[in-house]
């Protein structure tokens, strides 16, 4: 690995590490609007950390993973290909992502505060597969995500320096990406309500987005499919600003002190 590789594995990791942990209890929140048992009744605003542990340990890796991998593949196209580097990017992050995320959001919609006996009730039922129940469903709420968010993040960034005539500083990029991620989130937010109710379900491993999608409308319309937008968008304008900034100043600093 080079010095390069190593620092993007790094920016992103520190950068995925502070925003998952600062804006967990939005997410909290988020995933409660979305679970079955609505807000209130998976927990409304108490234990809003519970299940943390899981985003500590997954959080990095999972963000070091995806900007590795979509700066690899910018590099090797070196033509402009922004939102398929950043699609292929999500799918492999997702390889670590999709396990912490399952126990995480069992944690946070269910009344089972241990970890450790979420992981085995989860490996008991379907062994280590169980681990991945909305795979695919969590890769089509990415790839959609990620074909708005990073190409848009690059053009307000490509944007403002020829308004400055320079070169973005990290918070200008980090506004970028908190605009950026907050269209993203918004648009998305019906596939996100699907990956959610699917990790929820222990019963819904063999049932397709589709179907998914098609009982929420058919339950609750619109307002189904759009729970918890305003969380999801908040907490992804901001994680967006948070991470873009974190990253390009992990980027400046490590530059700095490796040259």
């Amino acid at each position: 690995m080079d010095g390069a590789s190593g620092r993007e594995l790094l920016c992103g990791a520190v950068a995925g590490l502070v925003v998952d942990l600062t804006l967990y209890p939005l997410d909290t929140v988020k995933t409660r609007f979305q679970s079955f048992e609505g807000f209130m009744g998976s927990g409304g605003f108490r234990n809003l950390y519970r299940g943390m542990g899981s985003v500590v340990i997954g959080s990095a890796p999972s963000a070091a993973l995806f900007f590795s991998t979509y700066n690899t593949l910018k590099q090797m196209a070196d033509t402009e290909c922004n939102a398929s580097a950043a699609s292929v990017s999500e799918v492999v992050a997702c390889i670590v992502r999709v396990p912490t995320e399952l126990v995480k959001q069992r944690a946070q919609a269910k009344q089972i505060h241990n970890l450790g006996t979420i992981c085995r009730v989860i490996y008991n039922r379907n062994g280590v597969f169980g681990f991945y129940q909305g795979f695919f469903t969590t890769i089509f709420r990415e790839i959609p995500f990620s074909f708005i968010e990073f190409p848009l993040w690059e053009h307000l960034k490509q944007r403002m320096t020829g308004f400055r005539e320079r070169q973005c500083t990290p918070l200008e990029s980090a506004a970028c990406g908190s605009a950026a991620g907050s269209i993203a989130a918004a648009i998305t937010t019906p596939l996100d309500v699907a990956k959610t109710r699917m990790m929820l379900n222990e019963n819904t491993s063999r049932v397709g987005i589709t179907t998914v999608l098609t009982r929420i409308w058919r339950a609750s319309g619109y307002r189904g499919l759009y729970a918890g937008v305003l969380p999801r968008s908040t907490w992804m304008g901001i994680g967006g600003f948070v991470f873009f900034g974190a990253y390009e100043t992990a980027v400046l600093l490590t530059r700095n002190l490796l040259s």
